[in-house]
This record gives C-alpha cells, sequence and structure tokens, in this order.
C-alpha cells in the first residue's frame, strides 16, 4: 500500500515504505496474561517488580505506557521481547506474540526474533550504538541481519533511513562515529537502525527524550504513518504525555508494578479516574499557563514494599482504611469496547470530584532595564572549528562559526531562557560563559569581570560565582564519591570549610533540595534519576553563585519530579537572588520558568524579549515553528509542522539564516541580505526578520495568548 504523500505535514520529506505490503491481520500482536516479574533479595525473599499485568495489543495499535521513574514501564516493554534483566526472574504469567510463548522459546530463536519481528528503540542511544564502528556499518550490518536487502543496496537504504530520521548529509553521517554525534543524533540513529527491519512489534523507550520539539514531531509523524501503513504494533514509553497523547491508541498508567488505569487515550489522558493520572497530568507545565506546575506530594514506594493494599494510598487524598488493608482490584468502569479500566477503592468519588490543574503562580523579574546586567555578551562569535596544517596551502575557507553575532544582556536576580532545535547554539553559549570554551570573537563580562579566559584562568571566586547544572548527573557526579564527599569538595575549595563546617553546611543544603540527611552516605547509583539530579543542583548551590547556568536540568525526569524540581529551583532563586540561564527543549517548561526568553536559530539570534511576548502574536517565522511543534497532554490535537527542510550542517554564508526553511520566505532580500531588527513595543522585544510587525501580526500561525 503506498503511503499518501499529499496527506503528510510536509510532503517534501520521504516516508518509509516497506517493499512487501504486509496482508491485513486481525490476530493480536501481543497478548500478556498475569506477567509478574521480580528478584530474589539479599534476604532470599522474592521481591515483585511487575505484578499480575494483563495487556493485549492489535496490529497498527499504539500503547502508551506512563509513569513515573521506578514504575515498571521499561520492564514491561522489555518483557515483550522475553528480555529480563540481570537477576530477575518470571514468577508467573507468560507473553504471546503472534499466539506463541515468548518466554517458552530457546535463546537462539528469541534472538533471531529480536530485531527482525521485534525491535527496540532504547532510551539512551550512546549506549546502544558501537563505539567503534561507523554509523554506516551498523546501519548496513542491521539491513544484513534483519532484512533480504541485497549487499550492493544496502548503503543506499542505509543513507535513505537517515534521511528519514531527519539527519542533515546522511551520506556523511554515515562515515562518522557514534563519538562524533551530538546526543540527539545518536538517538536518530537508533530510530534509524529500529526501522530497519521493517518489524511488526516496535518497542519505543523514552526515544525522543533528547530530541528538539520539532525533530521530536516530524519523527512522531513518521512513525503514525509506519503504524498505519504496515500494520507495525508499537509500544511507547514516556513520561511525557504530550507524545503519548500523540501517538497512542490506548495508554496504560503505570504505578509501583501494576497497571492502574487503562483505557482509551481520550478517556485517560481527558477524564482521568485515578487519583495518581490526575496527580501526573497537573504536574505538566501547559504552554498556555503562565505558572509552575503543581508536583505530587510525597514519593513513590521501595520496590517490593508494598504487601498489602493499595500502593498510593499515602500519596492519595482520597485514602481510607480500606486502601491499607485490601488491594484493590482493576476493574471496567464503562463497560465499553476497549474498556476503561480503574484500580481505586474510590473512583466513583474521583469522577465526582473535580480535577485541579493549577500550579503556583510565578512573580516574574520585576527590575529595571535601566541597570548594568549582570552579564552581557556582545558580538559573541564561537567556533569549534580547528584549522590544519594543509588548509592554509590550499586555501581551505573556515565554516562559519557554530555561533555568531549573540548581543544578550542578563540582569541580576533575572532567568533568561535560551530555546532553539539541536544545534542552534545554546549549550555551546553557556560553556562559552562557563569557561569551557573560549569566544572566538566579541566580549563576555560578568559584573566587571572579563569571562573570555577560559575557566584555568579566572580566579578562584570568579569561580565559585558562576555555577554550571549539566543536563546528565550521571556524567557531572563522580561514581566512587558519596553524595557527602561531593558537597564537600566545592565547601573546601571556595571555602576552606573545616569539617564540622562541612557537614553542618551539607545538612542544610540537603533539606533545601528536599532530600534528607542520610542520602549524604549514598552513592550516585543509589540514587534516582531526580534525586540524582537533587544533588547535582545541591552541588552548584553550596558555592553559593550568584550565576547559575543550568542545561537541560529537567530532560530526562519525569513530570512529578521535573515539577518539584522546577519548584526548587524558583525557590533557590527567590531564596538566595540568583540569576539563571536556563536551556530546555520543552517550551513549556521555558513558560513556567523565564522572565526572558532568546531564541537561536543555527547559532543566530532571531528574536528576544519577555517570556508572555514571545508566547504570543507577532513572532519570527522559526519561533512560530518551535511553538507549533509542542505537543500538547490532549489527544486528537496536531502539531502545527511546517514543510521544512532538513536542517543543514552550517548556516548560509550571506541573508536569512532561517530562509532555506521559512515558509514566509520574501525571496531575494532574505537570500542576500541580513534581516533587520525590529522593535515590538517597549518591553525590549526584538524580531530579527525582513517582514514588518503587522505582517507578522496578520501571518501568525499558531496562537498561544
Amino acid at each position: 500500500m503506498p503511503i499518501n504523500h499529499a496527506d503528510h505535514p510536509c510532503p517534501n520529506l520521504p516516508l518509509l515504505a516497506p517493499p512487501n505490503p504486509r496482508p491485513l491481520m486481525t490476530e493480536k500482536i501481543v497478548e500478556i496474561s498475569n506477567l509478574s516479574i521480580g528478584y530474589t533479595n539479599r534476604a532470599g525473599s522474592i521481591v515483585q517488580v511487575l505484578r499480575n499485568i494483563d495487556l493485549s495489543i492489535q496490529p497498527g495499535e499504539t500503547v502508551g505506557l506512563v509513569g513515573e521513574s521506578g514504575s515498571g514501564k521499561s520492564t514491561l516493554a522489555l518483557a515483550m521481547m522475553a528480555f529480563l534483566r540481570s537477576g530477575s526472574l518470571l514468577l508467573n504469567g507468560d507473553v504471546s506474540y503472534l499466539g506463541t510463548n515468548l518466554f517458552s522459546l530457546s535463546a537462539r530463536q528469541i534472538e533471531a526474533m529480536r530485531g527482525k519481528e521485534i525491535a527496540l528503540i532504547p532510551q539512551n542511544a550512546g549506549q546502544s550504538l558501537t563505539p567503534t564502528m561507523r554509523i554506516g556499518t551498523q546501519i548496513e550490518e542491521a539491513l544484513r541481519l534483519h532484512t533480504h536487502v541485497i549487499a550492493t543496496d544496502r548503503k543506499a537504504r542505509a543513507i535513505e533511513l537517515l534521511g528519514l530520521v531527519r539527519l542533515p548529509a546522511p551520506d556523511e553521517i554515515m562515515t562518522r562515529y557514534p563519538h562524533e554525534l551530538s546526543g540527539g543524533q545518536q538517538q536518530r540513529v537508533a530510530v534509524a537502525m529500529a526501522l530497519a527491519g521493517e518489524a511488526r512489534l516496535l518497542l519505543l523507550d523514552e526515544p525522543t527524550t533528547g530530541l528538539d520539539v520539532t525533530t521530536q514531531a516530524h519523527i512522531l509523524e513518521l512513525l503514525n504513518d509506519i503504524a498505519t501503513q504496515t500494520q507495525t504494533a508499537m509500544v511507547y514509553v514516556s513520561h511525557d504525555l504530550g507524545v503519548i497523547a500523540r501517538v497512542a491508541h490506548r495508554v496504560a498508567v503505570m504505578y509501583a508494578g501494576e497497571v492502574v488505569e487503562y483505557g482509551p487515550s481520550q478517556d485517560v489522558l481527558v477524564n482521568p479516574n485515578h487519583p495518581y493520572t490526575r496527580g501526573l497530568l497537573g504536574s505538566i507545565p501547559r504552554l498556555k499557563d503562565n505558572e509552575l506546575p503543581a508536583s505530587l506530594p510525597g514519593t513513590p514506594p521501595a520496590v517490593g514494599s508494598i504487601l498489602t493494599g493499595c500502593a498510593f494510598r499515602d500519596r492519595c487524598t482520597f485514602a481510607t482504611e480500606l486502601c491499607t488493608s485490601t488491594n484493590p482490584p482493576l476493574i471496567d468502569i464503562a463497560g465499553t469496547d476497549p474498556a476503561h479500566k480503574i484500580r481505586c477503592h474510590h473512583w466513583e468519588e474521583v469522577i465526582q470530584s473535580e480535577m485541579v490543574r493549577g500550579g503556583s503562580a510565578v512573580t516574574r523579574y520585576a527590575g529595571g532595564t535601566d541597570q548594568e546586567p549582570l552579564l552581557s555578551l556582545s558580538d559573541v562569535a564561537i567556533s569549534y572549528f580547528k584549522p590544519r596544517m594543509l588548509d592554509g596551502l590550499f586555501g581551505t575557507k573556515a565554516p562559519p562559526a557554530t555561533v555568531e553575532d549573540i548581543d544578550l544582556h542578563v540582569q541580576r536576580g533575572e532567568t533568561v531562557a535560551l530555546v532553539g532545535e539541536s544545534g542552534s547554539g545554546k549549550s555551546t553559549i553557556i560553556r562559552s560563559i562557563a569557561g569551557l570554551k573560549p569566544p572566538k570573537a566579541g566580549s563576555i563580562t560578568y559584573d566587571g569581570h572579563d569571562l573570555n579566559p577560559p575557566i584555568d584562568k579566572r580566579d578562584r571566586d570568579l569561580r565559585r560565582r558562576i555555577q554550571l547544572i549539566f543536563q546528565n548527573p550521571d556524567a557531572s557526579l563522580n561514581p566512587r564519591q558519596t553524595v557527602a564527599e561531593i558537597l564537600a569538595m566545592p565547601l573546601r575549595l571556595y571555602f576552606g570549610a573545616n569539617p564540622a563546617e562541612i557537614d553542618k553546611r551539607s545538612r542544610e543544603i540537603m533539606h533545601q533540595v528536599r532530600l534528607g540527611e542520610h542520602y549524604l552516605e549514598r552513592y550516585p547509583q543509589q540514587l534516582s534519576g531526580g534525586e540524582k539530579q537533587r544533588v547535582a543542583i545541591a552541588r552548584a548551590f553550596v558555592a553559593e553563585p550568584e550565576l547559575v547556568l543550568c542545561d537541560e536540568v529537567t530532560s530526562a525526569l519525569d513530570v512529578s519530579v521535573q515539577a518539584a524540581v522546577l519548584a526548587l529551583l524558583y525557590e533557590l532563586k527567590n531564596e538566595q537572588d540568583v540569576t539563571y540561564v536556563f536551556i530546555s527543549h520543552d517550551l513549556a517548561v521555558v513558560r513556567a520558568v523565564a522572565d526572558r526568553v532568546a531564541v537561536l536559530y543555527q547559532g543566530r539570534l532571531c528574536e528576544v524579549g519577555p517570556v508572555n511576548d514571545i508566547y504570543s502574536a507577532p513572532n519570527h517565522p522559526y519561533t512560530e515553528t518551535l511553538l507549533g511543534a509542542v505537543l500538547e497532554p490532549e489527544p486528537g490535537s496536531k502539531p502545527v509542522l511546517n514543510a521544512d527542510d532538513i536542517i543543514e550542517s552550517n548556516p548560509p554564508a550571506i541573508g536569512c539564516p532561517f530562509k532555506r526553511r521559512c515558509p514566509k520566505n520574501l525571496g531575494e532580500i532574505c537570500d542576500v541580505e541580513t534581516p533587520p531588527w525590529r522593535i515590538n513595543g517597549e518591553s525590549g522585544h526584538r524580531i530579527r526578520c525582513h517582514i514588518p510587525l503587522e505582517e507578522l501580526m496578520e501571518t501568525k500561525l499558531v496562537s498561544l495568548a
């Protein structure tokens, strides 16, 4: 069956169609019956990770698995390819694939199915790609093992697959090693490899976490096309309920190893009837909400700690004695097909109660713009290009700078967010501010100090005053040190604190980041993702900084932990009067925390202004592209995707950087002239575009006011 390109939001992008369209199927792809998985602890007792799961998936259907970290989502998804983590046991039940019990097959039979019949797109692509093999070799190997594509056609098919996932210059990407790609590019390579085998069941474990909003939206559209045209069944694990609303036909909400709500996306995400589902939805920041989201109180129970009663009882406002003594069954509350099931003793009371979505209001920065800025970037250019010995001999020209012509000023006590797609230069800018990548040209100053020199040339007090919180705490926390040792280092380095002072201050900062003192003796690997990120925040704030650089600090967190971390950052800002430069792909998070927003495209500023101005008309066409791609947790809502091209490796040497993708391109003037800055009112809202402001207002595609 051919794919109708005219119906696709990006008709100029190729779409994946199988060489041999499959016949229509009515048999269930997956049937899970009474599945329980656990492990034996040191005391010799069985600890259940999954408890009595029943689930089925039809051909062409996508089922979303949602819940906080540790709820069992990934364990359940991996069980659908008969994979158990080391030390895990199948306690009871079975998983059938097209009528065959996977756990009854031999290891060789299972291995033959993985990749060809059942494919996995993992969350951390960096760990799933072979570091010593080129990207092209790895994709061609997948084609050799799992398809009938002949050897002479494999390279062309591999290039096609890389193009499908919107990687620029796919023939060049083929020659690179994984470490030469960004995290987002690695993730797209993993998606391409999973699509190579044309599997009937696709397991997606947080596959778009590291992607920017436009790339994520386009890949989700691609996956939807694949499911529709090839009857591929998909299981999508994600903490992003906007993603789940876009792709899933049915949703299973998991808590402490159990399914607590299960049904059609419309029922679960629009009319949730379990207190936990309502809490998750209330934790999500929204584009239209100018406030911090509400976080769920408490934390999930330790694995296997709930033996009787409802696992959610300690965090539930509806809990009674019955919830402590008796585990609620999973019952059908609607009597419809497909069923809407709830595991709650008090679901009728929950239905009758009002669902609260609102969080706490944010007080925006109220300082004047006439005061001297704390941080200033003036005509800054940053480049990673390193000329080789023969470049001068052969007249090789240096490529355009990664970041160029950046003028940005941050006031004391302000939160300025940097937004844009992967490769727009956001992290490069804050790395330069932090002293990790000196600028090629221009100047960066902080409170009268020159920040152009690298960090090892800055004095100790200046290093203390500027702290960086990385996206991945696993890469920034020493696994061989306890939390106490991690916090002690900056206290000794910056303040010369003695052991008693270190102990006192460490306990204080742990309470500030809402972690108990007992966490001080733990190692990073003994903490959850949210706990590790809080330790990273504690390490930054124990230095008593004035400027904190936040690089995607919430991107890997589930929605409830994200809401708590955002609230924590806001509280610490008010308590310690710090200034933030905040990077995030999530524009709803930016709406919640930022005072001003700077929009970057390929290292060039295209719009700067107060957050409320950025999220209303008029906008730069690129800002509209970003806002239109945002996914809200409402089934049926579609992103507004321009029929744009894949982002090219380097920005154009002349004209507007966005000209090749702009849906409002004016022609020659955009091709040859640098667009001027246009000032919108007295708020400091600036838009760099050839189109006059009144015309930008008239042609606005997305309304978020």
